[in-house]
């Protein structure tokens, strides 16, 4: 179980690394993508992205 944590972690800073890189190409602004503020923040929630990566990392792991 220690293993999965470490994994989800590294994952998860993977993808905070790369999110500037992602937005930069256009992801995070499909449509489908949600963008608003709401008391002054700015929330996020990017439903066509997800979609398309997990897409991209399925065929990934079909190749694989």
């Amino acid at each position: 179980m220690f293993r999965w944590l470490l994994v989800i972690f590294f994952v998860l800073m993977l993808v905070n690394a790369f999110t500037s890189w992602f937005k930069r190409i256009g992801f995070g602004r499909l449509p489908g993508d949600l963008n608003f503020t709401l008391f002054g923040r700015q929330f996020n929630l990017p439903f066509t992205t997800t979609i398309i990566l997990s897409l991209v990392a399925a065929g990934i792991a079909r190749l694989l």
